[in-house]
């Protein structure tokens, strides 16, 4: 088949946070743009408040001010974090970060999911550029030489030059492409829902470090809260089975009473915590990005935003292609792998040993951890150092 004869340049399974921002990120580029998405356009408007936020970094905003996403938020629902506490689970070892430490206005913005994705979506469908199959499901996928032949469901096919898994952990692309993968259960689960609290919560995200999980209260607008509390399977089958009052008394006693009493204004909901690492970034005529290439803990707020740079990184190496065409090929291919590889590193170790460390029980290693903790924030340009990178 000649190139000239296929449909699309780029076809992108999957229109979740990172899929979407991928396509928006790729307006102007001079490229044929499609994305096949399963599910339902998510409806943009809602009065309740969605109990699954992220943590977008100063660095991921730029990014989606760029695609054009960020703009479209309402800002009447977007808070940012000025600082960060975080506890070992002595109850004494504390580490704090600053923006003002760093010389920025926030460390992060607390973002509703369904937020974010709606204004991506308004992105991508009103550039005019991409052309939106949903919702719509791929049943094969034909590797030949010079492009992808795509069959969708309906019985269209799609010829493409690259196909981009950004259809999750449970990626088909990436199974169909071959890319094997290492999963690593936690054996725990993160258990999200949203709170009005009785004390000001001054923008602070606050983090709890304990022998069974982590706790985290994120700030919302107003006088409220977002929690994500990973913990071992038992416990979070607990939590999601107790009367709303009886999980507020316990989330207010584990988190040390520092935002006062709480009232629920969402209900809890859980899923599975698990390490995802995938021998290959690239293959032939495919590029993984988001979860369909790495699953990491929650702990850090780093999952989504490592994510959106995967989106940044592939996009600027399709537009900064210079003399070559196909945008499948895999020398180009590898220029995204290599550019993207050290950073995801960087977080899934960092996670994965942090989770390690504060759920043993190891004779000794709550004396090393707490005294790490508290080592760490007394030396400034140590803590500076992991503000600029969690900031990124």
């Amino acid at each position: 088949m000649n190139l000239s004869s296929v449909d699309f340049d780029v076809v992108i399974m999957g229109a979740g946070l990172v899929g979407a921002s991928l396509a928006a990120s790729l307006r102007g580029a001079g490229l044929r743009v499609a994305v096949v998405e399963p599910a339902a356009p998510p409806a943009i408007e809602h009065e309740d408040w969605d109990s699954r936020v992220y943590a977008i970094s100063p660095g991921s905003v730029t990014f989606l001010e760029k695609c054009g996403a960020w703009p479209r938020l309402d800002v009447a629902r977007l808070q940012p974090v000025l600082d960060m506490h975080v506890w070992g689970d002595d109850g004494r070892s504390r580490l704090d970060f600053s923006s003002l430490e760093i010389g920025r206005p926030n460390l992060a913005w607390i973002v509703e999911g369904r937020q974010l994705q709606a204004a991506l979506w308004r992105a991508i469908d009103e550039d005019g550029e991409t052309t939106l199959l949903c919702p719509a499901s791929c049943t094969s996928i034909a590797w030949e030489d010079r492009c992808a032949t795509m069959t969708l469901s309906d019985g269209r096919r799609l010829h493409t030059r690259l196909v981009v898994g950004a259809d999750g952990a449970e990626s088909w692309v990436r199974k169909q492409a071959g890319i094997a993968t290492h999963t690593q259960p936690y054996g725990q689960h993160g258990v999200v829902a949203n709170f009005v609290c009785a004390k000001a919560h001054e923008a602070v995200a606050r983090q709890w470090f304990k022998r069974d999980g982590v706790l985290a209260l994120l700030p919302l607008p107003g006088d409220r809260v977002s929690m994500v509390w990973s913990t071992w399977e038992t416990q979070a089958r607990a939590l999601l089975s107790i009367p709303g009052e009886v999980l507020c008394e316990q989330v207010r006693e584990a988190s040390h009473d520092a935002l006062g009493d709480l009232s629920l204004i969402t209900p809890a909901a859980g899923f599975p915590l698990r390490r995802i690492k995938v021998e290959r970034l690239v293959a032939p005529r495919v590029a993984l990005v988001g979860d369909a290439a790495h699953v990491v803990h929650p702990l850090a707020g780093q999952g989504v935003n490592l994510g959106f740079r995967d989106a940044r990184e592939l996009a600027t190496v399709l537009r900064e292609r210079g003399p070559v065409a196909d945008c499948g090929a895999l020398p180009l291919l590898r220029r995204y792998e290599r550019a993207r590889k050290e950073d995801i590193l960087t977080i899934m170790l960092t996670t994965d040993v942090l989770q390690k460390l504060f759920n043993s029980d190891l004779p000794g290693l709550g004396v090393i951890r707490n005294w790490g903790l508290r080592v760490t924030g007394r030396i400034g340009p140590v803590r500076a150092l992991l503000t600029q990178h969690a900031v990124a």
